[in-house]
């Protein structure tokens, strides 16, 4: 099989809370050696491609804000297309927030003023952010995840809360499941994906460390899935149905999969 692309996750995949993970950056440089066009895909929505680029480089990893795409690129894109003139009120890191405004989005921390509420990872998020969520969602007012990773690997690789811990606090405190959410593997991400890599997405690779978002995207968008034991997941549930083609230690493993395709 002749393979145009290559998706590969960040975290838990590449680096771990931002250390690199042995191995991965040599995985890397073997994929675009063999003429993987590599598109850096993450459920985190804290950092914008640009501060992608720049984390990368300081292990190593040389790319373009081109060639990375996240839940909050993805979740700004939307919010542009299907809410160009309402107020978003954002429970979410500080980070997420600059991209939204910078895409045009006008944000407000007025619970009063909003029309969309998005609800993401952040470490302030507290007791207030839940009456925040209440007294909006008393209204019929959009409701938005922007990823649903309950946790993501820290860097001993012990598992931290994520966006979707998150996001289920407030549906349960709301008592209403969100109307999406974005990132990994919803189908919005699947687009976006497409819309990046240089060839179809049938005949590209997926790499991640998670069988619910990253190997599920490659499922669905039809990719070679490739699952790596460096993050959450150590291999295949017996007791699910997504199910990788292929499981390898870490990214570093990565010709072993290219020998056999």
């Amino acid at each position: 099989m002749t393979l145009a692309g290559a998706v590969v996750d960040l975290d838990g995949t590449v680096y771990r809370d931002g250390e690199a993970i042995d191995g991965a950056s040599d995985g890397i440089d073997r994929l675009r050696a063999a003429g993987r066009d590599v598109l850096f895909v993450s459920n985190s929505p804290v950092h914008s491609p640009e501060s992608y680029v720049d984390r990368l480089a300081t292990i190593g990893v040389e790319t373009s804000p081109e060639q990375v795409l996240s839940s909050g690129v993805v979740t700004a894109e939307f919010l542009v297309d299907e809410h160009p003139d309402d107020t978003v009120f954002l429970i979410g890191d500080d980070g997420l927030g600059e991209q939204l405004r910078a895409a045009g989005i006008t944000c407000s921390e007025d619970p009063a003023e909003a029309d969309v509420l998005v609800a993401s990872y952040t470490t302030a998020f507290d007791y207030d952010d839940m009456v925040d969520a209440l007294r909006i969602l008393e209204r019929p007012v959009p409701f938005y995840g922007t990823d649903p990773d309950r946790t993501f690997p820290g860097a001993d690789g012990k598992p931290l809360p994520g966006s979707g811990s998150i996001v289920r606090a407030i549906a349960g405190t709301v008592g209403r499941d969100p109307d999406r959410i974005f990132g990994k593997p919803s189908a919005l991400m699947v687009d976006a994906v497409g819309q990046r890599l240089a060839g179809p997405t049938e005949s590209s690779l997926v790499i991640g460390d998670r069988l619910g978002t990253d190997i599920a995207l490659g499922e669905r968008a039809g990719m070679t899935t490739v699952l790596v034991r460096t993050g959450i997941d150590d291999g295949p549930d017996p007791d699910g149905d997504i199910s990788p083609d292929y499981v390898i230690d870490s990214l570093g493993d990565i010709e072993t999969v290219l020998a056999d395709l």
